[in-house]
């Protein structure tokens, strides 16, 4: 491993904005949610990821891929959201390793009641403060980021390809 190379003052404070705003905007999207709805930022996103999928499931390793969560904190997570009866799960028939995750209709109803809270504040908070120039640079930037990253083989591990 050679000499570590340094950010320099301008990639430095690109980072500490990234993080920050990420930090800052989990926090308030995660208590906008409960507060509203009794469900997590990440139970949110699950719920969403579900309600675009066909037949509202999808395999629980392909959506512990899609919601950036290890196998096990899916598993915890749709754990909570069965018992509330927002999701349910079943076998595959196919493969028995395999498991489903799927968004029930109250799941459903409840994304839909929560979905415009949460959008209002998501444009509050980061999409109406960016210029559309800015809003593109951050997709493309980001975008570029994402992708780079599921690429790398070893890093992605299921979820490369």
């Amino acid at each position: 491993m050679g000499r570590p190379r340094w950010l320099n003052a301008e990639e430095k404070r690109a980072w500490n904005a990234f993080l920050g705003t990420y930090e800052l905007l989990n926090r308030r999207l995660d208590q906008q949610l409960k507060q509203d709805s009794g469900i997590s930022h990440l139970q949110y996103v699950i719920l969403a990821r579900l309600s675009g999928a066909p037949d509202r499931e999808l395999r629980m390793a392909e959506l512990a891929c899609a919601v950036s969560n290890s196998k096990s904190g899916l598993t915890y997570q749709i754990g909570q959201l069965e018992q509330a009866g927002l999701v349910r799960r079943r076998a595959c028939e196919s493969d028995p390793r395999a498991v489903y995750a799927g968004l029930t209709d109250e799941g459903m109803a409840l994304l839909e009641r929560a979905a415009p809270g949460h959008v209002a504040l998501v444009r509050e908070l980061l999409i109406d403060v960016l210029t559309p120039g800015q809003l593109s640079a951050l997709a493309d930037g980001l975008g570029e980021a994402n992708r780079r990253m599921l690429a790398v083989d070893g890093d992605a591990g299921d979820c490369a390809g």
